[in-house]
């Protein structure tokens, strides 16, 4: 269970970041001269900033009948068009005559407040199924041991003994359903992310949670020891597309789902703009605690339609104290 936040433009925010990170070679510079980590060869090396969004109908992984990855035009657009059924539908105005629910439930979000995306993403022109392009099957390979491993963390964080107790997303630590990444999934809202690059630092703002991942350019990752939400992150440049490895999150992170990450991960990204209206999106995942082999997958960054807004997660997180008062409610009903 989520919480709805009142989401307000971040424009001051913003603004800031910009000034701070934006570097521009001068006009008529030549990257070739430039010293490396300068402006100018920061401008050679591609450019990555601007406004983004993830959102589509294609997700990390095939579920349900084997499916291809990729699907010929028709039966894209098939699935498309039943996706903006559904969506029409479930956005219908409620009856004011069907009275209260006999059950106790009223449901989750109402569709006003999702964002999911009703297209497939394309890449290379073909519609795509999952994220995951290896293994073939489009799903996460986890060994027997690993998914043990993954099911009884699962299991032991659905509890709601306390506020600790909570998964990070609940608790507005890190974004919900893997947004925040590394890698860097898309949600059923807020999937913008604002990328910002200098000559040593490129920093991705999330939408989702208000997280920022600060990527520095070179240099060697930071003690095991100092584990951080979202991982420690180190990017290169090969010709324009950055890589970025990273390690070391944070142990509850790494035990939150979709994507399970031990001590020993080491995720590997590649972002490489291919126009003004495509960012390719390359992921690689190396973890032998959970799974049989490294997987990869790719996704289609395109550019959002507006600003990215502020995630006013803690300031409006009713529903964390609200699963807490109501499991104290049942334990007394219980007479515990």
């Amino acid at each position: 269970m989520q919480h709805v936040s009142i989401r307000t433009p971040l424009r001051p925010i913003g603004v800031l970041a910009v000034a701070w990170l934006t570097a521009a070679a001068p006009v008529g510079a030549d990257p070739q001269s430039a010293p490396a980590g300068s402006p100018a060869a920061t401008q050679a090396r591609g450019d990555l900033s601007g406004v983004w969004t993830n959102s589509s109908l294609t997700r990390l992984e095939r579920a349900g009948a084997p499916q291809p990855l990729e699907l010929d035009e028709a039966a894209a657009q098939r699935m498309e068009a039943q996706a903006r059924a559904r969506e029409a539908s479930a956005n219908a105005p409620t009856d004011p005559g069907e009275g209260a629910p006999t059950d106790g439930s009223i449901g989750g979000y109402n569709f006003f407040w999702l964002d999911p995306g009703n297209r497939l993403a394309r890449i290379n022109g073909a519609a795509r199924t999952s994220w995951i392009v290896d293994p073939p099957s489009g799903r996460m390979p986890f060994s027997e041991a690993g998914r043990a491993k993954a099911a009884a963390y699962s299991d032991a964080a659905r509890n709601d003994f306390g506020p600790e107790s909570l998964n990070p997303a609940d608790r507005c630590l890190i974004g919900s359903r893997g947004s925040g990444g590394p890698p860097m999934l898309n949600n059923i809202y807020n999937n913008t992310y604002r990328i910002v690059q200098t000559a040593d630092h490129v920093m991705i703002e999330v939408e989702m949670m208000h997280d920022a991942r600060i990527i520095r350019i070179g240099g060697d990752h930071k003690p095991a020891a100092l584990e951080q939400w979202l991982g420690d992150s180190v990017g290169r440049w090969e010709g324009d597309t950055l890589v970025v490895e990273t390690r070391h999150w944070k142990s509850e992170q790494g035990r939150y789902q979709p994507i399970f990450l031990s001590a020993k991960a080491k995720v590997t990204e590649r972002f490489t703009r291919l126009s003004d209206t495509e960012l390719l999106y390359r992921f690689e995942v190396d973890d032998p605690d959970y799974y049989s082999q490294v997987w990869s997958g790719e996704m289609m960054f395109t550019p959002a339609s507006g600003e990215v807004y502020e995630y006013a997660c803690h300031e409006g997180n009713y529903a964390m104290g609200n699963i807490l008062r109501g499991a104290r409610l049942e334990e007394r009903r219980a007479g515990k």
